[in-house]
C-alpha cells in the first residue's frame, strides 16, 4: 500500500505543499484494470464452492497484457428529425388560449370589482331574510295550531317486550 499521500503530521498537513503527481497513461491504466479483473477472476475460480460435487476446473493460464486497440474518433452524426407527436402539437395550441383565458378573466374581475363590492352588500340582507322567513313562519304556524286545537294531542303509546333470546313484539295504543 502506498502511504506517500497519508501525512503524518495531520495539524500540519493543510500548511505543506502537496507535489501534484501525474497522472498515469490511458494505456496503462487500461492494461492495469485488464490485468486486475483476470487475477480476479483466477482468484475466484480457484475457490470452488463447498457444496458442489464436482471438482473446480483448473486455473486458466492468464494472458499476456495486451495493449487496447485504439480506434480512430467517430464522426459525431446530427440526428434526424422526429415527427411532432399529436399530443404536443395539441398542448402548444391549448397553451395560449387557456392563457388569454385567465388573462380575459383577470380583467373581467377587476372591471367588477365595484359592481361585486355593491352585490355583496345587497346579499347580507338577503341571507338575513332567508334565514329569519323558516323561523317567522315555523312560529306563525305554531301560534295558529295552539289556537284552532282545543283538545289534546293524540296520544300513541307503545309497549315492548321480549326476552333475551325471543322475538320483540308490542301492542300500540291510541288514546
Amino acid at each position: 500500500m502506498n502511504t506517500t499521500r497519508i501525512p503524518r503530521n495531520l495539524v500540519l498537513a493543510e500548511h505543506q505543499p502537496v507535489a501534484a503527481r501525474p497522472l498515469p497513461d490511458p494505456a496503462e491504466d487500461a492494461i492495469y484494470a485488464a490485468r486486475v479483473w483476470d487475477l480476479i477472476r483466477a482468484d475466484e475460480a480457484s475457490h470452488a464452492p463447498a457444496f458442489t460435487t464436482h471438482a473446480a476446473p483448473p486455473p486458466r493460464p492468464l494472458p499476456a497484457p495486451q495493449t487496447p486497440p485504439v480506434h480512430a474518433p467517430v464522426a459525431l452524426v446530427a440526428p434526424s428529425a422526429q415527427p411532432i407527436p399529436a399530443w404536443a402539437k395539441t398542448t402548444a395550441l391549448l397553451a395560449p388560449t387557456i392563457g388569454g383565458g385567465i388573462a380575459a378573466a383577470g380583467y373581467g374581475l377587476s372591471a367588477a370589482a365595484p359592481g361585486l363590492a355593491a352585490m355583496s352588500q345587497l346579499l347580507w340582507p338577503i341571507a338575513a331574510i332567508a334565514a329569519a322567513c323558516p323561523l317567522a313562519g315555523a312560529a306563525l304556524i305554531r301560534a295558529v295550531r295552539g289556537r284552532t286545537a282545543e283538545t289534546q294531542p293524540q296520544q300513541i303509546t307503545q309497549n315492548i317486550h321480549a326476552g333475551l333470546f325471543g322475538r320483540a313484539n308490542g301492542t300500540i295504543n291510541h288514546r
